[in-house]
């Protein structure tokens, strides 16, 4: 796979949680630490997600917040 974003993290789904336009997708990406994004149902289906599969999280932004209480 070949992306322009910088961050892209390989792992596997564990979850897909399809609603009637968007879908939840999780990816363990190591022991106890996952990813999950929304992305179309659309989308989701034509990849194939689905529990047990290999994916990648894409992860592209310009700017990374932090906070604390």
């Amino acid at each position: 796979m070949q992306s322009s974003a910088r961050n892209t993290i390989k792992g596997t789904v564990t979850k897909v949680e399809l609603g009637s336009v968007n879908a939840i997708v999780t990816i363990e990406v190591a022991p106890g630490v996952e990813i999950s994004g929304m992305i179309t149902k659309e989308s989701a289906e034509s990849l194939g997600l689905t529990e047990g599969k290999e994916a990648y999280a894409v992860i592209k932004a310009s700017d990374v917040m932090f906070g604390v209480e």
